[in-house]
């Protein structure tokens, strides 16, 4: 069945980095667009980034452009958010999706992996 699972969340201060991964199975990413999403406490879970099935174009929410960035490796079936000068604001839970087509298409999201930005 398809799975989705992040990793590489964690405590990090203001300034710092992490990627995060997104290991995918029971499907084929090559062949789908991949997303990551964020949702922070109270808030509605919102767009962070988007990459298409090639590798060839790339979505940011405004907000991250220039920070972030979304790439993938159709080899590992992985795909990776590199966050960069993070944020407090940036404090979310990070999740992986992407829409897949088994006779009907649905979303399918990972189980979200948080990040914490604090001193």
């Amino acid at each position: 069945q398809v799975q989705l699972v992040e990793s590489g969340g964690g405590l990090v201060q203001p300034g710092g980095s992490l990627r995060l991964s997104c290991a995918a199975s029971g499907f084929n990413i090559s062949n789908y667009a991949m997303s990551w999403y964020r949702q922070a406490p109270g808030k509605e879970r919102e767009l962070v980034a988007r990459i298409t099935s090639a590798g060839g174009s790339t979505n940011y929410a405004d907000s991250l452009k220039g920070r972030f960035t979304i790439s993938r490796d159709n080899a590992k079936n992985t795909v990776y958010l590199q966050m960069n000068s993070l944020k407090p604001e940036d404090t979310a839970v990070y999740y992986c999706s992407a829409i897949v087509s088994r006779g009907v298409a649905r979303r399918y999201w990972g189980q979200g992996t948080q990040v914490t930005v604090s001193s």
